[in-house]
């Protein structure tokens, strides 16, 4: 396991599982001769795209970012079509560090999308779901779970009522931000999904952006190179357009849920050069 020490927060990376989804669909109306050059791509055009939580241990909290996808909720047609190719091995990971599924108290969800939120219940033997976390508090947005709850046309293929039934008693939704814990900040943009957030992690004069799925990988830096998944693709631009010049002009890390290579980076003023990270080993 991945680990980094953040100030008085020690990060560990969990193994949440893998897809490979359509390279043209994640960097939208970008060529593929300029995204290609920037992350690798397979010869179905699909990006590999892990799906790992972030687990920050503070001050007696076990407080997970995202979810992952758990293990045995996928038939063989959502494993093709989502290019699944291993799933979460979080509770395996928790019990090498000597935790449980019970023993986290805070989950933060960026959203809801499946490939998020999949980790947040478990099918059991009876074909029943429960949560996976029975005690933690789950963080969300309240326009993001008021969209899981009642999806569109659109939302209802990635908004799964198995994965917010069992767990509707531990939401604590907001609305324009909330500081769930001294140091980390939830914040509502939009884009990506109506409710989409953002998470701002602040220690001894450092700053980590965890930009979801505004910014999945190291190569959609670029404020226009925004998602075809997106419901609301200006507002990723716009938003983008404001936190990213933030972030270079800074020297914040950015955070990544589904880099293949990097679980955090720092690029040049110029945005033109990583000039630190913490790669992905595991």
């Amino acid at each position: 396991m991945d680990t980094y020490q953040f100030g008085d927060f020690s990060f560990t990376w969990l193994k949440g599982g893998t897809t490979n989804m359509d390279g043209g669909a994640m960097f939208g109306v970008v060529p593929k001769a300029l995204w290609s050059k920037r992350y690798p791509v397979n010869d179905n055009n699909q990006i590999e795209l892990p799906c790992d939580p972030l687990l920050i241990q503070t001050n007696g909290h076990n407080i997970l970012l995202e979810s992952g996808l758990n293990f045995g909720k996928f038939d063989d047609k959502k494993k093709r079509n989502y290019g699944i190719t291993d799933e979460s091995r979080v509770e395996a990971q928790l019990g090498e560090l000597g935790l449980t599924a019970a023993d986290i108290d805070i989950i933060m969800m960026t959203h809801l999308h499946f490939d998020h939120a999949s980790g947040l219940t478990t099918l059991e033997q009876d074909g029943s779901y429960s949560s996976t976390f029975p005690n933690a508090k789950i963080f969300v947005s309240e326009v993001e779970w008021n969209e899981m709850k009642n999806p569109n046309i659109r939302s209802r293929n990635t908004y799964w009522k198995e994965n917010w039934q069992p767990i509707e008693g531990q939401v604590v939704p907001f609305t324009d931000s909330s500081e769930v814990i001294p140091g980390i900040e939830m914040i509502h943009t939009g884009g990506h999904s109506n409710g989409h957030s953002i998470v701002k992690m602040e220690q001894n004069g450092e700053t980590i952006i965890h930009f979801a799925d505004l910014m999945p990988t190291h190569a959609h830096q670029s404020p226009l190179w925004v998602l075809a998944y997106d419901d609301y693709p200006m507002t990723s631009v716009f938003t983008k357009d404001k936190w990213v010049p933030e972030l270079l002009e800074n020297g914040y890390w950015a955070s990544f849920y589904h880099d293949t290579f990097y679980r955090l980076v720092k690029w040049s003023k110029d945005g033109k050069e990583i000039v630190e990270s913490v790669k992905r080993t595991t």
